[in-house]
């Protein structure tokens, strides 16, 4: 009986399992701006940041100025997903920019973007003059348990605005998790 009114006085101060936010996934992006050999020089940093096979995004259309065509591949995407693996990520992707972030970059529902503008910063990356030097945009989604119900086949629903991360709750969780400077 004890035990009961113990496990209500925590849900009703917010500490219930169901508050407790953990990582959805990350996605790395660069952004080439044209296709054919930089695409695969690109290709190589992600496969050596994130141990994990890139997918090329092609363009939508044809721009002449730009020297790009309707379907080429002009940039790259990994997202890796799972708790160990994201955070040991994110980790080392902070430690390239010393720890610190801005508050603009953590939206209202649990997501937050920055980026890299030398890859080789990153730590356990060397130089290769034959790859260069490439800048990338880093997505961390946080989510609760119960998120699921948004990306369901069968029954799909939206989350509530109680149980959706805020933006304070996605500073807190990086203060805490990855001792990040939130300027």
């Amino acid at each position: 009986m004890m035990a009961k009114a113990q496990t209500k006085a925590k849900q009703a101060a917010g500490d219930g399992d169901m508050r407790k936010i953990s990582i959805g996934k990350v996605v790395v992006n660069i952004g080439v701006g044209k296709s054919g050999e930089a695409v695969e020089r690109a290709r190589k940093v992600l496969e050596q940041i994130t141990s994990q096979k890139p997918a090329a995004r092609k363009a939508k259309k044809s721009i002449r100025d730009f020297g790009t065509h309707e379907g080429e591949p002009i940039g790259l995407v990994v997202t890796t997903r799972g708790q160990e693996r994201c955070k040991d990520l994110i980790n080392r992707l902070l430690i390239a920019r010393e720890k610190k972030m801005n508050a603009s970059s953590f939206d209202d529902r649990g997501s937050i973007s920055f980026g890299l503008k030398e890859h080789i910063e990153i730590p356990g990356v060397r130089y290769d003059p034959e790859i260069g030097i490439w800048g990338m945009n880093v997505s961390v989604l946080l989510e609760r348990p119960g998120y699921r119900v948004t990306r369901r086949l069968r029954k799909s629903a939206s989350v509530g605005k109680s149980h959706v991360v805020s933006k304070d709750e996605a500073i807190a969780y990086f203060k805490r998790e990855f001792e990040v400077v939130v300027e």
